[in-house]
């Protein structure tokens, strides 16, 4: 069941939140041992939960009644450490409450299950974790999950929840909803509050939804929606509703593929995934974007920065606890020159303006969200564009600019275009200039109500 029909269901008294969230949990106990997208499992929170929301005369009016979800571990949880991916976080104090994300959730009825699997302190694009173990796609269990919100996407592929929050910094969204073949929405930079959740970047860092259907992802972030006085770069936007606007289909809207770099970096399988998409809507309109490669770079200078000056006082007293695959990327990060810093804000900047004059013609732009579909886990080198480049940095090749300039994106799944694997997904990106998560969603709708893009459960061994 999607999360409206599960809502929809408990909120006519057809079926109860208790035995929703217990189908949830079963599920979870038979499926985690081979996917590992489960860090903690709130079993006991749970179910208390779901009996309140099953008292409650405000149940038929609740628009997640009864639906689970999970969070990523970075998300506070009311009682637990928040882990964001590492063992040094498992020492610290409980969380007092929950994430702001998660009390929206919740106050509509929906009921929060558990903690997710992620590469350590949202670095990275695999979820190869060296504490928690690596997390499984569950489409292909030898495979990444993509990263760094790997469990989220896998737990929602392996039909463990059917929502859950994630973060996207460079692409930590866009890449895992690619590989394990969900939907996933990166909202506009600013527009969901992210207190109480773990920073990485704090200029790059964004909160978002992963589903099994269009409508699902849509009414999760109507949700999630509203300013928080908290986060500084949560934007006072009054809140714009999405969900009811699928239907109006991406009839009349201006479509470009984005070329250039998005093509030059891209294998055959992301280029069929992005030509069916642009056929499927009729656009055969190319847009060049100038400087992207500078525009990712800044993007990782600006991570180096800040994501080393955040964990310098950790790296010095006791670097050994951190995970080995972050661990001296981190220590590197802390010596990048104030200089480099600056001029990546200009490039980023400069970007910024040179992408927003390209909206003033399309609506919408496309691109692959990954370079590939799912390598093997260890895997540490890809042939990309005829380059041979390291595998966990570049799964993030497409996503970096343009998370970069905060753009909202959906991600959308597609089958069977890498002939040699047919039965793994990739995702195709649609951008929309900032604020405009409503475009990014109608197309979305408008793709899987022509059967182009769809979520199936995964069936494991």
């Amino acid at each position: 069941m999607t999360a409206v029909t599960t809502a929809a269901a408990v909120r006519a008294g057809t079926l109860s939140a208790r035995a929703a969230v217990q189908l949830s949990l079963s599920t979870i106990a038979a499926t985690d041992g081979r996917v590992n997208a489960f860090t903690a499992v709130l079993e006991e929170r749970a179910l208390k939960r779901a009996d309140l929301v099953d008292a409650s005369p405000r149940r038929s009016r609740m628009r997640l009644a009864g639906v689970p979800f999970a969070v990523k571990n970075l998300f506070d949880v009311a009682g637990i450490a928040t882990l964001a991916g590492s063992k040094i976080e498992a020492t610290a104090a409980p969380a007092r409450r929950d994430a702001v994300l998660v009390r929206r959730l919740e106050a509509e009825g929906a009921v929060l299950v558990g903690a997710l699997n992620m590469d350590e302190y949202a670095y990275g694009f695999t979820t190869e974790n060296s504490h928690a173990g690596a997390c499984h796609n569950p489409h292909d269990l030898a495979r990444i999950s993509g990263g760094s919100s790997g469990g989220s996407a896998a737990a929602v592929a392996a039909g463990q929840v059917p929502l859950t929050l994630g973060s996207d910094t460079n692409g930590s969204i866009r890449v895992p909803a690619s590989l394990c073949g969900t939907y996933g929405l990166k909202p506009t930079y600013g527009r969901l509050p992210r207190t109480g959740s773990y920073p990485f970047v704090a200029s790059l860092d964004h909160l978002g939804p992963f589903a099994r259907s269009v409508a699902d992802l849509a009414l999760c972030y109507d949700l999630l929606q509203g300013p928080d006085v908290d986060d500084p770069a949560c934007a006072q936007r009054s809140i714009e509703p999405t969900a009811d606007t699928l239907d109006r289909g991406a009839g009349g809207l201006r479509i470009g593929v984005l070329g250039g770099w998005f093509r030059e970096m891209a294998n055959p399988e992301a280029l069929s995934a992005v030509d069916r998409v642009a056929e499927a809507l009729g656009t055969t309109r190319l847009v060049e974007l100038p400087e992207v490669q500078r525009a990712r770079a800044a993007a990782f200078l600006i991570t180096c920065a800040e994501g080393g000056a955040l964990h310098l006082p950790d790296l010095r007293s006791r670097a050994q606890d951190f995970d080995p695959h972050t661990r001296d990327r981190f220590l590197a990060n802390a010596l990048v020159p104030a200089a480099w810093t600056v001029q990546a804000q200009r490039v980023r900047h400069w970007f910024a303006r040179r992408v927003a004059k390209a909206f003033q013609t399309v609506d919408i732009l496309i691109a692959p969200a990954t370079p590939c579909t799912a390598p093997a886990i260890g895997t540490e080198w890809l042939e990309i564009g005829g380059q041979r480049l390291p595998a966990r940095a570049s799964m993030g090749l497409l996503t970096q600019p343009i998370s970069c300039i905060g753009l909202p994106v959906a991600t959308v799944p597609l089958w069977g275009c890498n002939p040699a694997a047919p039965h793994l997904p990739i995702g195709v990106q649609l951008i929309a200039a900032p604020w405009r998560e409503d475009l990014c969603l109608r197309v979305a709708a408008a793709l899987e109500a022509q059967g182009m893009c769809s979520a199936p459960i995964a069936e494991l061994p």
